[in-house]
């Protein structure tokens, strides 16, 4: 049964979900398809369209490695599993999950969540299995999840570029994200969708992403925000902080040079197998990462996470944030394990409470015993399958008490989008333990675990 919406652009043709009462919209574009002289620019919006857009299919992903490049990976492993997914610079798509009821046009409006994928900046994409919006859209939510740019395609700094935009010199990942809620501000009532109650959330370089668009303000485009496992700039971090314009702009140099390019307009003539072979012969994604990442241009980003709070040079909101237990530990001299997205979650409310910033803000611990042949522990991204309620996408052993526990996260998460706080009820009417407001001097953290 086809289902039709009509937004500010056009009229878009969605297909019932596996629950037959929602219904999923995919590959709806939000911007121009940055190739030709848009590639290296900042995202231009998508003009309106003739006839009915048919958004039955993932849009193509961002250019990056190609997924399940190395089984033996665990991240591989766990979600880039098809390799033949078609993959190009004309990636600026959204997906939407809603369960309205379409023909009723005086309903009322529903709560928003638009998620930022993660992968470092580097790798991700919008049809990653755990990302299924359908479970989040059966307790009464629309779900947006959008693609960016990445690696080189989203970070690329060189003077010449600054030169042709000098509001926009780089930066172009950070851009998409932002133009693709804005899009959903201004069409995502066609939807069903309260535009005046939009929540934003991100995982790792999603959740960085999320923190960011924090910086840049809101501008009445978001409420509330999610980041899970997504606090990546702190002090010593060199690889997530921002790199100043300049330092980025001579890494540009540096691969033009390596390309042979001998301006921007040579770049372009690249088609986009012969650029990322030249990325892969460059150094691919290990030098990519320490590469190109997000950028301090005085434009999108004035300073790094932290320095903005201490200046208080920023407007927070209300914000569910935390960690698991087993990512990027690592030792001190004195024997400790340190485990750094905890750190910096810390770090962030004891800087709110320092400036006396009231936000009431969840934060949480994820400790719950991931079952597989490879042990792999409470590692980073694996809490995704629960807060998104998809355990049963993935190839893990799950059972009874793992989806006990998906069940109450997604339960949290979803009150906390629909009115920012993540207390209430469990499916079977019973009340949740309370989670309190996070006070760093207690650290008292939501623990999940079983």
């Amino acid at each position: 049964m086809i289902r039709t919406v009509e937004t500010k652009l056009g009229k878009i043709e969605g297909l019932p979900a596996a629950d037959p009462r929602i219904t999923s919209f995919k590959g709806i574009p939000f911007a121009k398809p940055p190739v030709g002289n848009l590639r290296f620019h900042a995202p231009v919006p998508v003009e309106k369209w003739e006839g009915t857009l048919q958004a039955y299919k993932f849009g193509p992903i961002s250019v990056q490695p190609t997924p399940y490049y190395n089984p033996d990976d665990l991240y591989c492993r766990e979600w880039s599993v098809d390799k033949d997914i078609p993959m190009s610079e004309d990636c600026l798509y959204l997906n939407v999950w809603t369960p309205a009821d379409l023909e009723k046009k005086d309903a009322q409006k529903l709560p928003v969540y638009v998620w930022i994928f993660g992968g470092g900046f580097q790798t991700g994409f919008t049809a990653e299995m755990e990302f299924d919006g359908e479970r989040i859209a059966r307790r009464g939510i629309v779900v947006v999840t959008i693609a960016y740019r990445l690696n080189m395609f989203g970070f690329m700094s060189h003077p010449e570029i600054t030169k042709e935009n000098p509001e926009a010199p780089t930066n172009f990942g950070l851009l998409d994200q932002r133009m693709a809620i804005q899009w959903v501000k201004d069409n995502i009532e066609a939807f069903g969708g309260d535009n005046q109650n939009i929540t934003i959330g991100g995982q790792s370089a999603g959740g960085a992403s999320v923190l960011t668009q924090i910086l840049k303000g809101s501008g009445g485009l978001f409420n509330r925000a999610v980041c899970h496992s997504g606090m990546f700039y702190m002090p010593g971090n060199t690889v997530m902080n921002p790199k100043p314009l300049s330092t980025a702009e001579e890494m540009g140099k540096q691969f033009f040079d390596f390309c042979g390019a001998k301006n921007l307009a040579e770049m372009r003539k690249f088609t986009t197998a012969e650029l990322r072979q030249k990325w892969d012969e460059y150094g691919g994604h290990a030098k990519s990462i320490q590469t190109w990442t997000p950028v301090l241009d005085n434009k999108f980003i004035h300073s790094d996470f932290f320095s903005a709070v201490e200046k208080n040079d920023f407007k927070s909101v209300p914000l569910m944030f935390g960690y698991t237990s087993d990512e990027f530990n690592f030792q001190t001299p004195d024997g400790k394990t340190v485990n750094p997205i905890k750190q910096a979650n810390i770090m962030y409310q004891q800087f709110m409470e320092k400036h006396n910033i009231k936000d009431k803000n969840y934060f949480y611990h994820f400790d719950v015993d991931i079952p597989g042949w490879d042990n792999p522990g409470k590692f980073h991204s694996v809490d995704l399958w629960f807060w998104f309620e998809t355990l049963a996408k993935c190839w893990r052993p799950f059972t009874g008490k793992h989806y006990d526990i998906a069940r109450k996260m997604c339960n949290y998460l979803c009150n906390f989008i629909k009115t920012g706080d993540p207390n209430g009820k469990d499916c079977d009417d019973s009340q949740m333990p309370f989670w309190e407001n996070f006070d760093s001097s207690k650290v008292n953290d939501m623990k999940f675990s079983v």
